[in-house]
Protein backbone atom coordinates (compact mmCIF):
# COMPACT_ATOMS: atom_id res chain seq x y z
CA UNK A 1 0.00 0.00 0.00
CA UNK A 2 1.46 3.55 -1.29
CA UNK A 3 2.09 5.54 1.78
CA UNK A 4 -0.31 8.42 0.90
CA UNK A 5 -2.97 5.90 1.21
CA UNK A 6 -2.20 4.39 4.17
CA UNK A 7 -1.73 8.39 5.38
CA UNK A 8 -5.33 8.74 3.71
CA UNK A 9 -7.10 6.48 5.73
CA UNK A 10 -5.83 6.88 8.74
CA UNK A 11 -6.73 10.42 8.92
CA UNK A 12 -10.23 9.13 7.76
CA UNK A 13 -10.12 6.88 11.21
CA UNK A 14 -8.45 9.24 13.40
CA UNK A 15 -10.36 9.64 16.99
CA UNK A 16 -13.18 7.23 15.11
CA UNK A 17 -15.97 7.21 17.33
CA UNK A 18 -18.12 4.85 15.47
CA UNK A 19 -15.40 2.34 16.50
CA UNK A 20 -14.80 3.14 20.05
CA UNK A 21 -18.37 2.29 20.77
CA UNK A 22 -18.55 -0.99 19.04
CA UNK A 23 -19.64 -3.88 21.37
CA UNK A 24 -16.84 -6.20 22.61
CA UNK A 25 -19.70 -8.88 21.49
CA UNK A 26 -22.01 -9.01 19.11
CA UNK A 27 -24.06 -11.89 18.37
CA UNK A 28 -21.49 -14.08 19.56
CA UNK A 29 -18.87 -12.74 17.54
CA UNK A 30 -15.87 -10.92 19.22
CA UNK A 31 -14.65 -7.67 18.38
CA UNK A 32 -10.95 -7.56 16.83
CA UNK A 33 -9.44 -3.82 16.13
CA UNK A 34 -7.11 -4.98 13.80
CA UNK A 35 -5.19 -1.64 12.23
CA UNK A 36 -3.08 -3.71 10.08
CA UNK A 37 -1.84 -3.38 5.98
CA UNK A 38 -1.27 -6.28 4.14
CA UNK A 39 -0.46 -5.64 0.19
CA UNK A 40 -3.29 -3.16 -0.84
CA UNK A 41 -5.52 -4.44 1.84
CA UNK A 42 -5.76 -1.58 5.15
CA UNK A 43 -7.57 -3.74 7.97
CA UNK A 44 -9.56 -1.22 10.37
CA UNK A 45 -11.92 -4.02 12.46
CA UNK A 46 -13.79 -7.51 12.36
CA UNK A 47 -15.96 -9.44 14.42
CA UNK A 48 -14.92 -12.99 14.23
CA UNK A 49 -16.39 -16.43 15.81
CA UNK A 50 -14.30 -18.87 15.62
CA UNK A 51 -16.14 -21.95 17.10
CA UNK A 52 -18.32 -21.44 13.98
CA UNK A 53 -15.80 -20.47 10.97
CA UNK A 54 -17.38 -17.09 10.80
CA UNK A 55 -15.99 -13.71 10.64
CA UNK A 56 -17.14 -10.10 9.02
CA UNK A 57 -14.03 -7.22 8.42
CA UNK A 58 -14.62 -3.66 7.63
CA UNK A 59 -11.47 -2.54 5.29
CA UNK A 60 -10.22 -0.22 2.93
CA UNK A 61 -9.02 -1.60 -0.65
CA UNK A 62 -6.42 0.52 -2.55
CA UNK A 63 -6.70 -0.82 -6.33
CA UNK A 64 -10.43 -0.07 -6.12
CA UNK A 65 -10.21 3.31 -3.53
CA UNK A 66 -13.09 1.86 -1.58
CA UNK A 67 -14.23 0.94 1.91
CA UNK A 68 -15.27 -2.22 2.07
CA UNK A 69 -17.04 -5.29 4.40
CA UNK A 70 -15.28 -8.78 3.58
CA UNK A 71 -17.22 -11.92 4.58
CA UNK A 72 -16.17 -15.43 5.40
CA UNK A 73 -17.92 -18.47 6.29
CA UNK A 74 -16.00 -21.59 6.49
CA UNK A 75 -13.24 -21.55 3.27
CA UNK A 76 -15.31 -18.79 1.80
CA UNK A 77 -14.93 -15.30 1.80
CA UNK A 78 -16.71 -12.69 -0.77
CA UNK A 79 -17.38 -9.39 -0.37
CA UNK A 80 -20.94 -7.53 1.12
CA UNK A 81 -21.64 -5.33 -2.11
CA UNK A 82 -24.04 -3.37 0.48
CA UNK A 83 -21.32 -1.55 2.11
CA UNK A 84 -18.98 -0.70 -0.78
CA UNK A 85 -18.17 2.97 -0.84
CA UNK A 86 -15.03 5.61 -1.45
CA UNK A 87 -16.48 7.75 0.83
CA UNK A 88 -16.07 7.43 4.39
CA UNK A 89 -18.80 8.98 5.71
CA UNK A 90 -21.15 7.34 3.70
CA UNK A 91 -19.18 4.28 5.09
CA UNK A 92 -19.98 4.99 8.69
CA UNK A 93 -23.50 5.74 7.40
CA UNK A 94 -23.86 2.21 5.32
CA UNK A 95 -21.97 0.90 8.54
CA UNK A 96 -24.94 1.98 11.20
CA UNK A 97 -27.65 0.69 8.48
CA UNK A 98 -26.43 -2.75 7.54
CA UNK A 99 -23.64 -3.89 9.89
CA UNK A 100 -25.70 -5.27 12.93
CA UNK A 101 -28.53 -7.04 10.73
CA UNK A 102 -25.74 -8.79 8.39
CA UNK A 103 -24.05 -10.14 11.72
CA UNK A 104 -27.10 -11.28 13.22
CA UNK A 105 -27.54 -13.16 9.79
CA UNK A 106 -24.21 -14.25 9.87
CA UNK A 107 -24.65 -15.76 13.41
CA UNK A 108 -28.17 -17.44 12.82
CA UNK A 109 -29.67 -18.24 9.72
CA UNK A 110 -32.40 -15.52 8.41
CA UNK A 111 -34.90 -17.18 5.85
CA UNK A 112 -35.99 -13.43 4.52
CA UNK A 113 -32.35 -13.52 3.07
CA UNK A 114 -33.22 -16.56 0.43
CA UNK A 115 -34.54 -15.06 -2.40
CA UNK A 116 -38.35 -16.63 -4.20
CA UNK A 117 -36.00 -18.14 -6.81
CA UNK A 118 -34.30 -20.20 -4.82
CA UNK A 119 -37.77 -21.11 -3.12
CA UNK A 120 -39.40 -22.14 -6.30
CA UNK A 121 -36.39 -24.37 -6.77
CA UNK A 122 -36.98 -26.00 -3.63
CA UNK A 123 -33.74 -26.38 -2.57
CA UNK A 124 -34.92 -25.87 1.10
CA UNK A 125 -37.25 -28.89 0.84
CA UNK A 126 -35.57 -30.88 -1.07
CA UNK A 127 -35.11 -34.22 0.06
CA UNK A 128 -32.07 -35.58 -1.01
CA UNK A 129 -30.32 -32.55 0.53
CA UNK A 130 -31.92 -33.23 3.76
CA UNK A 131 -30.14 -36.90 3.59
CA UNK A 132 -26.85 -35.57 2.51
CA UNK A 133 -24.48 -37.39 4.77
CA UNK A 134 -23.00 -35.23 7.54
CA UNK A 135 -19.80 -36.72 7.45
CA UNK A 136 -18.02 -37.69 3.91
CA UNK A 137 -14.47 -38.90 2.82
CA UNK A 138 -13.43 -36.94 6.21
CA UNK A 139 -15.17 -33.55 5.05
CA UNK A 140 -18.10 -32.36 6.95
CA UNK A 141 -21.62 -31.03 6.51
CA UNK A 142 -20.92 -27.50 7.03
CA UNK A 143 -23.55 -25.64 5.03
CA UNK A 144 -26.90 -27.64 4.30
CA UNK A 145 -29.73 -26.88 1.53
CA UNK A 146 -32.07 -26.34 4.24
CA UNK A 147 -30.21 -22.86 5.65
CA UNK A 148 -28.84 -22.16 1.94
CA UNK A 149 -26.53 -18.58 2.54
CA UNK A 150 -26.17 -15.96 0.07
CA UNK A 151 -22.89 -14.89 -1.47
CA UNK A 152 -22.68 -12.11 -3.98
CA UNK A 153 -23.13 -12.25 -7.98
CA UNK A 154 -26.51 -13.33 -7.63
CA UNK A 155 -25.00 -16.70 -6.04
CA UNK A 156 -26.11 -18.95 -2.99
CA UNK A 157 -24.04 -21.67 -1.23
CA UNK A 158 -26.31 -24.67 -1.45
CA UNK A 159 -24.12 -26.84 0.41
CA UNK A 160 -20.43 -26.61 1.80
CA UNK A 161 -18.42 -30.53 2.72
CA UNK A 162 -15.52 -28.76 4.82
CA UNK A 163 -12.56 -30.23 6.61
CA UNK A 164 -10.51 -27.41 8.33
CA UNK A 165 -7.32 -29.55 8.87
CA UNK A 166 -6.15 -29.18 5.45
CA UNK A 167 -8.18 -25.70 4.55
CA UNK A 168 -9.82 -27.77 1.57
CA UNK A 169 -14.25 -27.72 0.73
CA UNK A 170 -16.47 -28.56 -1.69
CA UNK A 171 -19.28 -26.41 -2.44
CA UNK A 172 -22.26 -26.84 -4.27
CA UNK A 173 -23.80 -23.14 -5.31
CA UNK A 174 -26.98 -22.03 -7.60
CA UNK A 175 -26.95 -18.50 -9.50
CA UNK A 176 -30.09 -17.11 -9.73
CA UNK A 177 -28.97 -15.07 -13.02
CA UNK A 178 -27.88 -18.25 -15.07
CA UNK A 179 -30.30 -20.30 -12.85
CA UNK A 180 -27.84 -22.96 -12.83
CA UNK A 181 -26.16 -25.44 -10.09
CA UNK A 182 -22.62 -25.56 -9.96
CA UNK A 183 -19.77 -26.92 -8.27
CA UNK A 184 -16.49 -25.48 -7.25
CA UNK A 185 -13.59 -26.98 -4.62
CA UNK A 186 -10.75 -25.30 -2.41
CA UNK A 187 -7.52 -27.31 -1.97
CA UNK A 188 -5.33 -25.74 0.42
CA UNK A 189 -7.72 -22.46 0.07
CA UNK A 190 -6.83 -22.42 -3.82
CA UNK A 191 -10.19 -22.42 -5.93
CA UNK A 192 -10.82 -24.83 -8.43
CA UNK A 193 -13.42 -25.17 -10.92
CA UNK A 194 -14.68 -28.15 -11.67
CA UNK A 195 -17.90 -28.73 -14.56
CA UNK A 196 -18.88 -32.00 -13.44
CA UNK A 197 -21.93 -30.78 -11.68
CA UNK A 198 -23.09 -28.60 -13.82
CA UNK A 199 -27.44 -28.59 -13.70
CA UNK A 200 -30.56 -26.57 -14.16
CA UNK A 201 -32.81 -28.30 -11.87
CA UNK A 202 -32.37 -30.70 -9.00
CA UNK A 203 -32.81 -33.85 -10.41
CA UNK A 204 -29.73 -33.53 -12.52
CA UNK A 205 -28.21 -32.30 -9.97
CA UNK A 206 -28.69 -35.69 -7.65
CA UNK A 207 -27.74 -37.80 -11.20
CA UNK A 208 -24.13 -36.04 -11.23
CA UNK A 209 -23.69 -35.96 -7.64
CA UNK A 210 -24.47 -39.71 -7.10
CA UNK A 211 -21.92 -39.98 -9.94
CA UNK A 212 -19.59 -37.79 -9.40
CA UNK A 213 -19.92 -36.11 -5.62
CA UNK A 214 -17.62 -39.25 -3.72
CA UNK A 215 -14.35 -39.37 -6.00
CA UNK A 216 -14.26 -35.56 -6.13
CA UNK A 217 -14.18 -35.21 -2.48
CA UNK A 218 -11.49 -38.13 -2.93
CA UNK A 219 -9.48 -36.56 -5.29
CA UNK A 220 -9.76 -33.25 -3.32
CA UNK A 221 -7.87 -35.15 -0.30
CA UNK A 222 -5.61 -36.72 -2.60
CA UNK A 223 -4.59 -33.61 -3.80
CA UNK A 224 -4.43 -31.92 -0.42
CA UNK A 225 -2.21 -34.65 0.84
CA UNK A 226 0.14 -33.90 -2.30
CA UNK A 227 0.55 -29.68 -1.96
CA UNK A 228 2.01 -30.69 1.63
CA UNK A 229 5.22 -33.02 0.35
Amino acid sequence: MKDATKERVEKEIAAWKYLEELPSEWFGFHLQKILRVEGDIYDLYGYANEDTHRSATVYFHEETKEYKVRVQIGLIEFCHIEFVTGNFREFEKLLHQHFEPMLRDLAEFNPKTVTSLLLEKGVMEWEYGKNLPSEAEGFRLFIRPSEPVRINNGSYIVFDYVDFGIASNFTIYYNIFRDEFFGEARIRNIPVVTYSFDSNELSELEANLECHMLPYLQEIRRKAGEETK
